[in-house]
């Protein structure tokens, strides 16, 4: 029987030792390998925080002792031995498993985690609230080194030190980013500065000098010398002028030093920052390797690393996917335009700055996970006369909105807003679909805010979107087209001016982006049964098409089609087109995502959960349009509008 199979909770550890706690490590690993390996997804931060994982539960009593990951993809191993085992294999399976943590899923996850930088300041809230209500309990927050730099981290750090509460922040270093172990004098420091009896002693003598001539001074001269030395042997002294005192670095993956250092910890006051050294991929060779790689990762063969081979290799290339459109043609426009710059967030492989950046290295600026930065630092590069593009996925983007709004939108600059990931996203669940963008964004002023239906006119709407001199909004769903072949290459693009696929006389479908090859296939279905809908790619959300809009309301019947969040979307922007012509009886059905938040699976998984496949598409526009006009022959009745509003509702619950 393995040893996993006998923890149930975490406290289930406490009876093993530190050898069996190692071995219990090492099948941790086992079982991440092989899920990750089968279902694909985050792999290699999971591998290197094992150690560090089973050390915190041996040493603090979750979950009355609040233990907070930054970002849940370090925390399988803590899935594994809160009660979750048997469920592991369902990890971001539709109704399995959240890949990161969820607090409907278990009482050790006191929050949904997917953003990274999120964690201190929440912890910092935990510490407070225990303060007031004199409750006395350990409060421990793990943050990635990538994720410190994030702007919450940073201020959060600020105001820890300032109010200094009885918290523990565990930096897990899996990149080497602020400076390795440096030898056995750091180790022997750290486990002097965490001993009882050494505190014990500092406190003592502190007191006592006190009450010596002039102890005071002296006093600040120790602690500069401490500060001194630490600094000399260890990279600490940032966060002590911070008001934190610094532990490390330590060997993330020595149990013996991490419970030890963590149960010294225990019993000191204060903000205690304690830094430790991990690897990330640890246990698993071609991570260690290729940590980037399989920092989330397709499916692979464990015993060579290589993807797995699904059958027999298609002939044909591969459809080309929205972001792959957009990385070659910013390189392409690039070649000819000196003044383009591509700005990234910490993801230059998901939204396909990459290859940009290898091209023109010194024309790639990836900022880290620094949303805001990277939209401030765009508008100072656009008014010294360059051409930012900012390449960002739709969910990180909403950190940045007051940059949007004051130096952007405010200043009137020609800044690109490459939005990747907008709408449904897949695995990773409610954290990270891109589903409120539409509605946040078309508020503001002075924005163009736009959508292409396929790769072939993102292409043409970044080349037209670098040569307007406003601030635009570029945003496009993961993958490619959904169904249907390509309609080839796109019309001219013109601001705020839709496209007219398919004319009709009973409905029309007005379709953005994603769901425009969708609309398409749904004027089949309803052809077969008689009624001729016009089809629309809308393009622009703002400015709307406002003539299009007018020219759909002559039919009788209006149907938008979004993948967004219905509310304040695409659908209600052309809710107040018809408004203002007065226009407001013409029966209206928005199709989008309902008032909530979308949980985690496969792409089409959702899609068709959603209603927004081709299919169901279908059979709700015909059961809307038969409802709402009882007869073509005949113009709408009074309360059609209300109806269609009713069955909207209705099926939106």
């Amino acid at each position: 029987m393995r040893l996993l199979d006998r923890i149930d909770r975490p406290a289930d550890l406490k009876s093993l030792t530190v050898t069996q706690l190692a071995a219990l490590a090492q099948e941790i690993r086992g079982e991440i390998l092989a899920t990750i390996s089968s279902l694909g997804g985050h792999l290699a931060s999971s591998l290197g925080a094992v150690e560090l994982c089973l050390a915190l539960h041996y040493a603090f009593d979750a979950p009355e002792d609040r233990l907070l990951w930054d970002m849940g993809y370090q925390a399988f191993a803590h899935k594994l031995i809160t009660g979750r085992r048997d469920r592991f294999r369902t990890l971001k399976q539709l109704g399995g498993l959240s890949g990161f943590n969820h607090k409907d899923e278990s009482p050790y996850d006191l929050f949904t985690t997917g953003h990274g930088g999120t964690v201190l300041s929440t912890a910092l809230g935990l510490a407070l609230a225990d303060d007031q209500a004199r409750r006395v309990r350990h409060v421990v927050a793990v943050i990635g080194d990538a994720s410190l730099g994030e702007g919450m981290a940073l201020e959060a750090l600020n105001h820890i030190g300032h109010l200094k509460p009885d918290l523990l922040v565990i930096l897990n270093d899996n990149k080497m980013s602020i400076a390795p172990p440096i030898g056995g004098l750091s180790r022997y420091l750290s486990r002097l500065i965490t001993n009882p009896i050494y505190n014990r002693l500092h406190a003592d003598i502190e007191q006592l000098v006190k009450r010596l001539p002039h102890g005071s001074k002296l006093v600040r001269l120790g602690r500069k010398v401490e500060e001194s030395v630490k600094g000399f042997v260890a990279p600490g002294l940032v966060f002590e002028e911070l008001g934190f005192r610094y532990v490390g670095p330590i060997d993330g993956h020595n149990l013996r030093e991490l419970i030890a250092t963590l149960k010294n910890i225990k019993r000191l006051k204060g903000p205690i920052l304690l830094h430790v050294s991990t690897l990330k991929g640890k246990g698993y060779r071609f991570a260690e390797e290729d940590p980037e790689r399989f920092h989330k990762t397709e499916p692979f063969e464990p015993a060579t690393g290589r993807p797995k081979a699904n059958g027999p290799k298609p002939k044909t290339k591969a459809p080309a996917t929205f972001t792959d459109a957009f990385s070659e043609e910013l390189i392409r426009l690039a070649e000819g335009n000196r003044r383009i710059v591509a700005i990234t967030a910490a993801m230059p492989e998901g939204t396909g700055v990459r290859a940009f950046a290898a091209r023109y290295p010194g024309r790639c600026l990836d900022v880290g996970m620094a949303e805001q930065h990277a939209v401030g630092l765009a508008a100072g590069l656009a008014r010294g006369g360059a051409r930012p593009v900012v390449a960002i996925y739709s969910t990180f983007l909403q950190r940045a909105y007051d940059q949007i709004m004051h130096e952007l939108c405010l200043q009137e600059l020609p800044v690109v807003l490459a939005i990747d990931r907008a709408g449904l996203v897949g695995e990773d669940g409610p954290t990270h679909h891109g589903v409120f963008d539409l509605a946040y964004l078309r508020v503001l002023p002075n924005l163009i805010v736009c959508s292409p239906k396929d790769p072939a006119e993102l292409r043409a709407m970044l080349q037209w979107a670098l040569e307007q001199e406003h601030p635009v909004a570029l945003r496009y769903a993961r993958g490619g087209i959904v169904c249907g072949e390509p309609l080839g290459r796109p019309a001219k693009v013109l601001a705020g001016k839709s496209e007219l696929l398919r004319p009709g006389k009973d409905v029309a479908l007005l379709a953005l982006g994603s769901l425009v090859y969708p609309a398409l296939k749904v004027a089949d279905t309803l052809a077969q049964d008689g009624v001729e809908a016009m089809v629309v790619n809308a393009r622009f959300v703002k400015p709307l098409d406002a003539e299009m809009v007018k020219q759909a309301a002559q039919t009788g019947a209006i149907v938008t089609l979004e993948e967004a969040q219905v509310a304040g979307g695409f659908g209600s922007a052309v809710s107040e087109a018809l408004d203002a012509q007065e226009r407001s009886a013409v029966p209206h059905l928005r199709i989008g995502l309902p008032d909530g938040f979308v949980e985690h699976g496969r792409r089409d998984e959702l899609l068709r959960r959603a209603g927004l496949d081709p299919d169901s598409l279908a059979t709700r526009i015909a059961r809307w349009y038969h409802a709402a006009r009882p007869s073509a022959d005949l113009p709408a009745a009074p309360g059609a509008a209300q109806a269609g509003l009713r069955l909207l509702t209705e099926s939106a619950r």
